[in-house]
């Protein structure tokens, strides 16, 4: 369990996420991730990462209890970096992200997805921003590269989710493929990317990141300011002790 990487012979890096119940990531959780991605990226013998989970599903974004459980802000500021450093990580890797996503993608999994170069997902793949019901704003820079700009509001407002069949029909879903074939259809993808030249593919990426309209790092920095100003008030606190005792719960 926790992340876990694999070479195969064709170049493609699997980097598997396994953190049972749901794939919420504590700090260090989402540092380690950072440190996976980066790594395989600079290793000469990578041409293309798949990132997937096992388990329920993708990700379920940050572990709410490690940052219930901490004192002052400490766990706050240590989850802010990791996602960051994470998301980062996907979008500046040097060579091609594709990221394999099942079940639910919430919150921190949003913005791994829309930094991720291609996305394959399963028909049971479901996506949404549930930070306003938790009391934080973050994302929403990543989820703007999977859907159009009013549904983007729409779906931080309401904190509706979206299906895999909605972003295959917005184009920013590849391919939805049935559960079980999920991990065999990413890997192919990815070998068809591998095969081809590595350094023009390194180059491709380079050069596709710097034509990008939206700095996702700059425009996800200024959204954790709002994150840090509501937990200041006390709302970040509130919403999410509503949201584990609602968990216990059922």
């Amino acid at each position: 369990m926790g992340i876990s990487t694999t070479l195969h012979r064709s170049g493609v890096a699997e980097l598997v996420v396994d953190v049972p119940p749901v794939n919420a990531l504590t700090a260090q959780g989402w540092q380690d991730l950072a440190g996976a991605v980066l790594a395989a990226g600079r290793d000469p013998a990578v041409r293309v990462v798949v990132l997937r989970a096992e388990g329920r599903g993708f990700n379920a974004g940050v572990d709410l209890k490690e940052m219930q459980a901490a004192e002052g802000h400490t766990a706050l500021l240590g989850a802010n970096r990791g996602c960051y450093a994470a998301f980062a990580a996907v979008y500046e890797c040097a060579v091609p992200v594709i990221t394999a996503v099942h079940g639910h993608c919430l919150g921190g999994g949003i913005g791994l997805v829309g930094n991720a170069d291609l996305v394959v997902a399963a028909e049971d793949a479901y996506f949404g921003l549930p930070e306003v019901d938790r009391g934080a704003l973050g994302a929403a820079t990543h989820l703007a590269r999977l859907v159009p700009q009013h549904l983007m509001r729409a779906m931080v407002y309401t904190c509706r989710t979206v299906t895999a069949g909605e972003l295959h029909r917005h184009g920013s879903v590849l391919e939805v493929v049935p559960a079980a074939e999920l991990r065999d259809r990413a890997l192919e993808l990815a070998g068809t990317i591998a095969a081809k030249d590595p350094y023009v593919i390194r180059r491709a990426k380079e050069a596709l990141n710097g034509i990008d309209p939206v700095d996702p790092k700059r425009g996800y920095r200024f959204e954790q300011g709002f994150t840090f100003e509501l937990n200041l008030a006390g709302a970040g606190d509130r919403h999410r002790a509503a949201f584990l005792a609602g968990e216990e719960a059922t």
